[in-house]
């Protein structure tokens, strides 16, 4: 099947069977390895990506799928409105350690920033709730997601 979509801002035209998964087309024909593989059954979050501004989980997509949309990745965060943003907090609230899970950590949160630039502490909670850590903790994670929100509220407002 010949796909053509948009990834991390360029248009991409591959040729690919229609049942691929999208993760191992990301990982394994495209080389973009941020985007993990955990559990491979979609109860991790490792994997999770940016569909149409939609975190989604790769492990479960066929490449099919991708046609025609818009896709994010980790290697693609700095290029997203507010993904460096995102990366400094959670780099400076100490929200990474083994870094494993964090690329799908942070794409569900670009997801739940996009569409809610002030969340509560609750509804981090929820919107990172399909991605698990092992090592961190999920304390600092929020922490580093509500303060994203700060940083990225000022930064529009010109502060």
């Amino acid at each position: 099947m010949q796909l053509t979509f948009e990834l991390n801002g360029k248009n991409i035209c591959i040729k690919t069977p229609a049942d691929r998964r999208v993760i191992d087309l990301l990982r394994g024909e495209m080389g973009l390895t941020g985007t993990k593989e955990g559990c491979g059954a979609g109860e991790c979050g490792a994997c999770t990506i940016l569909v149409n501004g939609e975190a989604r989980l790769s492990c479960l997509m066929l490449a099919a799928q991708l046609e025609g949309t818009v896709v994010g990745t980790a290697e693609g965060l700095e290029l997203a409105p507010d993904g460096l943003l995102l990366q400094q907090a959670f780099a400076e609230e100490g929200a990474v350690q083994c870094g494993f899970c964090i690329p799908g950590m942070e794409m569900a949160a670009l997801a739940l920033l996009r569409d809610d630039s002030n969340p509560s502490r609750e509804k981090i909670r929820v919107a990172l709730s399909g991605n698990l850590c092992r090592c961190t903790g999920y304390v600092k994670i929020v922490d580093a997601v509500e303060r994203a929100a700060g940083d990225i509220r000022c930064c529009r407002e010109g502060k």
